[in-house]
């Protein structure tokens, strides 16, 4: 037991920065996901996912595999993709999820074209996919920068953002601080994207925010618990996967993502709000 849970994290100081890195990006990135997940906003996340890619290839471009200026990009390329989407379903008849996959298509295309034309397919792997077990001191300190940002603006914003996933018209018409969070969030969400696109890539980075907030979903109706669920299953996720890409040479980013798919498909079934406790309540409301 030692040896498959232990040593690889106790002998390896890759291994280990890889656990501390997912661990940081487990515990901000999944209380976004469930804020997502209940303003019905879920296709969103993954939206920013694709949009960060031109901003990392940009800097990527100019600067090579450097974190500095591919996160810096990536950052300025969710906020455009954010503000021109809003802007467009603001101004036009166009709704937001149309405005949204627009951007994300012309920015996902845009970013692969421009990795294509300078990197190999291995850069191009690297930033779609990204490496984990290659997260250095500055990816880490990225990451736990992020993570310390987002937890102090959740613990700030906290009840605006509750209202807003509750009754959004409502809050706007109550306080002028509706649209404000509203943004606030969407900063937060590029901001935790940025920073999983530094383990598991642009196309990943969404599936550790979203899958353990959608098999929280399935165990409880209430947030706080809710939320403390999908960091723990966000956070097993990435211990899981990590032993798994160590002990079987399986890409580490897809087996993190995989294991959290694993405890989404088993929460739909045995989850207390799942299908068997549902067919259970059912039977015993027509026996009753």
């Amino acid at each position: 037991m030692y040896d498959f849970l232990i040593a690889p994290f106790a002998d390896f100081a890759f291994m280990r920065s890889a656990l501390y890195g997912s661990l940081a990006l487990a515990l901000s990135s999944c209380p976004v996901g469930v804020f997502l997940m209940l303003r019905r906003m879920s296709l969103t996340g993954d939206a920013m996912a694709h949009a960060i890619l031109p901003g990392a290839a940009t800097g990527f471009l100019l600067f090579g595999l450097n974190i500095v200026p591919m996160t810096i990009g990536g950052l300025i390329a969710g906020v455009v993709v954010a503000l021109g989407a809003g802007a467009v379903s603001r101004f036009t008849i166009q709704k937001e999820d149309a405005s949204m996959a627009a951007f994300y298509l012309i920015s996902l295309a845009l970013g692969v074209l421009m990795v294509s034309i300078r990197g190999s397919s291995v850069d191009l792997m690297h930033v779609l996919f990204g490496t984990v077990l290659a997260l250095n001191d500055a990816a880490l300190t990225l990451i736990g920068v992020i993570a310390a940002i987002t937890l102090v603006t959740l613990a700030i914003f906290w009840r605006a953002l509750v209202a807003e996933c509750l009754d959004p018209l409502f809050l706007r018409s109550v306080s002028r601080f509706g649209t404000p969070v509203h943004f606030i969030f969407l900063a937060l969400v590029v901001l935790n994207l940025v920073g999983g696109f530094q383990a598991l890539g642009t196309l990943l980075s969404v599936g550790l925010m979203m899958l353990p907030a959608a098999a929280a979903r399935f165990w409880t109706v209430r947030l706080e618990p809710m939320i403390a669920l999908a960091v723990v299953i966000g956070a097993v996720s990435c211990v899981a996967g990590l032993l798994l890409s160590y002990h079987f040479s399986l890409p580490s980013g897809p087996a993190i993502i995989l294991s959290a798919g694993a405890v989404y498909l088993a929460s739909i079934v045995a989850g207390t709000r799942g299908i068997l406790s549902s067919r259970v309540r059912h039977h015993r409301h027509r026996t009753a």
